[in-house]
């Protein structure tokens, strides 16, 4: 091959590599992003610099993901100078809230892509000469089961949006600009995608969204306290009634009324673990009406009360912002006891950011960063106390547990999680015992707790049952039919769940 034949086809296309940054949410998104490059023929790679094409899908919802992001797209712009990267993207929320300013400080980036616009990566793709500005309306689309995704943690386990938007106006947050208004998914549609999921060997799935609770209301036939139209409780009887689907967990719900329905299912459905993520974001009085979260620390110890004595053996996680503007001592030592008081499973801590398009922005009486930053580490040191109480008392108790696989760090140790452990964010149950060599990723088994850390279990491994064998070697000869037809998951470079609502 010579002249113009040669030279096209070294300046081909061929490869891609994607970084994705922020939440599950983000994560989806960019699964989407990589089931549209995989449709368009490119090859995913895991290294950028053996990419042609390297996406970056930013985060912008506060200060240090602001930062982590704008870090990692000048990082792979780095690589023009050595690398064979012929176009850099930049996608997600970052883009959608700053496109503008970001075209002129990064000239280096080729095309920007807003957070509704996943599925423009395939324009970019198809046409050298595609424009540079893409940032739509972040109104414009939600994700449904027909849009292409490649999953990008296991063959096992998978996060489902159900909704796109937010209808509330918390003081601190920025996301209604970002993301536009909630648009919830059909019924149907997203159990016809978990439906797809379990065909190819997922068994757990995780439902996600920016107001997981509010899900529906914005659907046609809706009526609030009653039972007609679309809810989250008849959503999540739907889904987790797909056969062969084993854990359902729901992320991202807000401190309101919850159905009795919903608690039931979340307590008593065999397929739905008993696990509540409720971000709090703060337990004083004034700070919450600051922060216009709509109730007061008298409803968060009802909501406590109500959950734990509803749902057995139930693992609750929650975030708090430390440092919003007026909160004093007296307000962070109420913070402080709540924690202690509540005692949660799970616990995220974030340190306030003012945030353009805010109302907290507009507010004086600021929080140093230093003394935001003592709070932050007293707050987590309160936590790290409760958990490792919380793990030491599972000691000498069974447990069933999802196996990973084979450690990231430990290439000789086999990793699960329990029910009360939810992807990348909670800890790991590392394995041991006779039948470790023998365990396969995807399989549900039970484990007797034998040590405890601050976040992380050890657990020995128990004989299996004659109907725990024989359901293993099905999935197994499923997973093997499903291995010849579908190209192997991609893993993606991430940033933890930083977005808690």
């Amino acid at each position: 091959m010579s002249g113009p034949a040669r030279e096209a086809s070294e300046n081909a296309e061929k490869t891609i590599h994607f970084v994705s940054l922020g939440c599950p949410k983000n994560r989806v998104d960019t699964e989407v992003m990589v089931g549209v490059a995989e449709a368009a023929g490119l090859d995913l790679v895991g290294d950028a610099e053996d990419a042609d094409v390297v996406v970056v899908n930013t985060c912008g919802f506060i200060g240090e993901a602001k930062k982590e992001s704008v870090d990692t797209v000048l990082q792979m712009a780095e690589l023009r100078t050595h690398g064979r990267m012929k176009r850099l993207v930049v996608a997600g929320c970052l883009s959608q809230r700053y496109a503008d300013e970001l075209a002129k400080e990064l000239p280096e980036v080729d095309h920007f892509l807003g957070s509704s616009d996943m599925l423009k990566l395939g324009e970019v793709l198809a046409r050298k000469d595609a424009a540079r500005m893409l940032v739509g309306n972040p109104a414009q689309w939600v994700i449904g089961k027909s849009d292409p995704r490649v999953l990008s943690q296991s063959r096992h386990s998978a996060y489902v949006k159900i909704a796109e938007g937010c209808n509330r106006s918390c003081s601190f947050c920025a996301i209604p600009s970002m993301r536009g208004k909630q648009r919830s998914r059909a019924v149907d549609d997203v159990v016809a995608e978990v439906a797809s999921l379990v065909a190819q060997g997922v068994v757990e799935v995780n439902l996600i969204s920016q107001d997981t609770i509010s899900y529906g209301k914005d659907l046609p036939g809706h009526s609030e306290g009653k039972a007609e139209g679309a809810r989250l409780a008849d959503l999540v009887e739907k889904v987790a009634d797909v056969a062969g689907l084993r854990w359902l967990r729901l992320f991202y719900l807000y401190p309101e009324k919850m159905d009795d329905r919903l608690i039931e299912l979340v307590g008593q459905h065999p397929r739905v673990v008993p696990y509540v993520d409720m971000p709090l974001q703060h337990a004083s009085d004034r700070m919450l009406k600051a922060m216009r979260r709509g109730h007061g620390l008298d409803r968060q110890r009802r909501v406590v009360e109500r959950l734990r004595k509803a749902i057995p053996g139930l693992t609750f996680r929650t975030a708090f912002i430390v440092g919003h503007p007026g909160e004093t001592e007296e307000d962070f030592a109420e913070l402080l006891e709540f924690v202690k008081w509540a005692e949660f499973e799970r616990l995220a801590a974030f340190r306030y950011s003012d945030e353009e398009d805010t109302h907290a922005v507009t507010l004086g009486d600021k929080v140093p960063a230093k003394i935001a930053a003592a709070r932050h580490r007293k707050l987590m040191s309160t936590q790290k106390a409760i958990a490792h109480k919380k793990h030491k008392a599972l000691i000498g108790q069974e447990l069933e547990v999802l196996v990973e696989g084979v450690s990231d760090e430990h290439e000789y140790v086999q990793m699960a999680r329990h029910a009360g452990q939810a992807p990348e964010i909670d800890g790991q149950v590392y394995l041991e015992g006779p039948e470790v060599a023998e365990v396969h990723a995807g399989e549900i088994r039970r484990v007797q707790v034998t040590q405890a850390a601050d976040y992380d279990l050890v657990g020995e491994l128990l004989p299996r049952s004659e109907d725990e064998a024989s359901a293993a070697l099905r999935r197994a000869a499923i997973l093997a039919r499903v291995a010849k037809t579908t190209k192997p998951r991609v893993t993606l470079p991430v940033v933890g769940d930083i977005a808690g609502r």
